[in-house]
């Protein structure tokens, strides 16, 4: 009975593993048959759940329900499913996930669950395309886990002891707790893997291998020569005695945001129920340090907040958290991020969703959202999934990226570029040395020729512009070749179409359900292009700030004449094409949200210029954007503008706040770094009132104009207090700037 109290009392303070020891010794015991081995038996088989042990929890249950089954609760059911699912036995545990699925039918995990293990080939269908390669480079005998891109590194999670100071064990699962570390070049890493697994290969067939542990480096013929890897401590500022990572960083990798316990200055606090929580920081780099460490203000001490990952444009942070209100255990959220204010987290609905644990978001470049989810149907254990997003957020429908992406095991933490070409994931599959590795892959290519002929001489038609659309997207554009083909890689499971274009002949289209094809051998798709009189009408969409292109904005041709309009959304490309069927005076529109809409007249459209093209690429301004007004420069400690800068603002800026009525600017002002720093902010306040005066005076309403000085905070060049600079060095530094501030109608007070 002892034994008992002993594993209750390690329970509770959830130290699983001497939890475990005692459970064991008690359920052995002739004292463990009497009436506190239900309770034993399930208390065990959650230990070994948390601690991933997934044979040890099959184990368990099956005593478990072999003599308690009708006794028990309806989660045990779930929970003996999720551990048969773990070691592959997917007909017994769609038996339990039926037998949960009739006892909590709002639950949608035993339904979904059960439909998938009816015929689980949907999870291996792409399984052939994929090659998975073990980073020995980064793996250590200790957890490493959630790399995320740095520079021309990855910066992971490890529990490894590299770290400062004396490591901590975290008695949950009596491994040490974990910190941030940097590998900073992923050229090397890949070529170092590609060796390593090449000699363990060696080796194993030497006989001298063995699972689980690093290659020996060797130095004969037969082998390149092995380069430690050099893996850093990626900041002894932010790793602390506690938990750190993971790890999300904006843009310009001058501030980051990371998940660690509640714990800052020096400090840690609990919740009422004595846990030390998750939560989230935010932290920025000046020089080569980092530094500022302030916690976000939607955390709390009663819950925990974590697993940050950034939008493309910095203004969304998705998060996971287990915060009231949510649907399951851990729920991903969403808040927005504008001019250093955080807004109110928003769940990301049941599209995303589950009664179960959503973690680890992840958004590429063209706004494709990755998570893992134990809710989702999968192969056991968390698995990785795909949702495409519309601004901002969940569009269309939940796609497991099946094995061996995902595995029997716990899968999560990826990360990859915008065409899922290569990239980054973290798992707990068999293979390593222990816990969770980080793994790298390479996607292949089901190919599918596009040809492409003039309907009426049946000859192939060279330079047709070939565009993949899916769900309305502009995705890739191709371009024929000589023989009127190209060629294109195809995910399968989704249907495609393709739009032709080409002066001179109608726009061609064609539907591919690679939903209803294997796509086990290249296959052939022909267009054929009819004659046409009609004008073609395309460009590009991109921003004012740096001309890259700006994918995902909703494009519209409109006719003056009778109202008609053709919309599409632009791809990573930012271009457009269309080839309106009627005469008339057209306008290009494009907006996209936190962008300012633009719009172009492209004049007449007639049908008898065939063969002609009006190209028409314009520009657009977002929120967050700061331009330089060039030639706006003050003379030394003055602030009255010159004459040279007045014709800067009317030439370059007017037309702009004359083009976008709908957009608010503030406007900033800079100084040198020579004088005292307060008589620099007073100057540089000075000055862009000055700049607001006289945008005023020229009819610009004042409510959409604020103006602030950064004094010399922000100098462009290394011109600081004690450097030796010229004249025209700190000219450059005395400068007045515009960023967008935001963008929404304005209505002017005045009469």
């Amino acid at each position: 009975m002892s034994r008992f109290k002993a594993a209750n009392s390690e329970f509770e303070k959830m130290s699983y593993p001497q939890a475990i020891r005692n459970y064991e010794t008690y359920l052995a015991s002739s004292a463990g048959k009497n009436e506190h081995q239900k309770e034993a038996l399930e208390k065990l088989a959650f230990c070994y759940r948390k601690l991933q042990d997934t044979k040890n929890a099959e184990r368990v249950y099956k005593d478990l329900f072999k003599t308690y089954e009708s006794k028990l609760e309806s989660e045990q059911y779930l929970f003996y499913a999720q551990s048969l699912a773990n070691n592959g036995k997917y007909r017994e545990s769609q038996k339990y996930y039926s037998k949960y699925g009739e006892q909590q039918k709002e639950d949608l995990r035993g339904r979904k669950f059960t439909v998938a293990y009816m015929d689980n080939s949907m999870f291996f269908k792409d399984s052939a395309l994929y090659k998975v390669d073990y980073l020995y480079p980064i793996n250590s005998k200790y957890s490493d886990f959630s790399p995320m891109y740095y520079e021309n590194g990855l910066v992971f999670v490890s529990a490894r002891n590299e770290g400062s100071g004396i490591k901590r064990i975290f008695n949950q699962n009596e491994t040490p707790f974990l910190d941030l570390f940097l590998f900073s070049d992923t050229m090397q890493l890949a070529r170092e893997t590609r060796k390593l697994a090449s000699l363990d290969a060696q080796q194993a067939t030497l006989g001298s291998g063995s699972k689980g542990n690093k290659p020996s480096k060797v130095s004969n013929d037969s082998f390149e020569e092995v380069v430690e890897p050099e893996i850093d401590e990626f900041s002894k500022a932010l790793n602390t005695k506690y938990h750190e990572g993971p790890v999300t960083f904006f843009n310009d990798y001058k501030k980051l945001i990371f998940t660690r316990n509640n714990y800052n200055k020096g400090r840690s606090r609990k919740s009422e129920s004595g846990v030390n929580m998750l939560k989230l920081y935010i932290a920025t780099k000046k020089g080569s340090k980092w530094g500022d460490v302030k916690e976000l203000p939607f955390n709390s001490d009663d819950y925990s907040t974590g697993h940050p990952a950034l939008s493309t444009d910095n203004r969304k942070l998705y998060f996971v958290s287990d915060m009231a209100g949510g649907y399951g255990g851990t729920d991903i959220y969403v808040v927005d991020y504008k001019d250093g204010q955080w807004g109110s987290p928003v769940n990301l609905g049941r599209e995303v969703n589950t009664e179960g644990n959503e973690m680890f978001p992840y958004m590429d470049e063209a706004g494709n959202f990755y998570f893992a989810s134990d809710g989702h149907a999968g192969l056991g254990g968390m698995d990785i999934f795909y949702m495409e997003f519309r601004n901002g957020l969940p569009f269309g429908e939940v796609e497991n990226l099946g094995y061996p992406i995902n595995s029997t095991k716990d899968d999560f933490g990826l990360i990859t570029r915008a065409d899922r070409s290569s990239g980054y994931f973290s798992s707990n599959r068999k293979k390593g040395y222990s816990d969770d590795n980080i793994y790298a892959f390479q996607k292949g290519c089901k190919m599918l020729e596009l040809f492409v002929y003039d309907a009426n001489t049946q000859q192939p038609i060279r330079d047709t512009e070939l565009r993949l659309v899916k769900n309305g997207v502009n995705k890739q554009m191709y371009l024929t070749n000589s023989s009127g083909a190209t060629s294109v890689c195809l995910e399968s499971g989704v249907d495609f179409s393709f739009k032709a274009f080409k002066e001179g002949y109608e726009v061609g289209s064609i539907t591919y359900g690679s939903m209803s094809s294997s796509l086990s051998k290249n296959q052939v798709l022909k267009i054929y292009l009819e004659p046409s009189r009609r004008q073609m009408v395309k460009g590009k969409i991109i921003s004012e700030l740096n001309q890259k292109p700006i994918p995902g904005a909703v494009v519209t041709l409109e006719n003056q004449k009778d109202g008609s309009i053709e919309t599409v959304i632009t791809g990573m490309d930012g271009r457009y094409t269309f080839m309106p069927d009627r005469d008339g005076k057209y306008l290009v529109t494009a907006v996209k949200e936190n962008y300012a809409k633009n719009t172009e007249n492209i004049g007449k459209v007639k049908s008898s210029r065939r063969n002609s093209t009006i190209e028409q690429n314009f520009g657009m301004i977002g929120e967050g954007d700061i331009f330089k007004i060039d030639n706006i420069y003050y003379d030394f400690s003055k602030s009255e503008i010159r004459a040279d800068a007045r014709k800067a603002i009317d030439t370059k800026l007017i037309p702009i706040l004359e083009k976008y009525p709908d957009i608010q600017i503030e406007i900033r002002s800079h100084t040198d770094s020579r004088a005292t720093s307060e008589h620099n902010q007073k100057l540089s306040d000075e000055r862009a009132q000055e700049t607001v005066k006289y945008l005023i005076k020229k009819g610009i309403d004042p409510y959409r104009l604020t103006a602030r000085g950064y004094g010399e905070t922000e100098l462009v060049n290394v011109c600081e207090d004690g450097i030796p600079c010229s004249e025209e060095k700190h000219q450059e530094n005395r400068r007045t700037e515009f960023k967008v501030l935001s963008i929404r109608e304005v209505y002017s007070y005045r009469k």
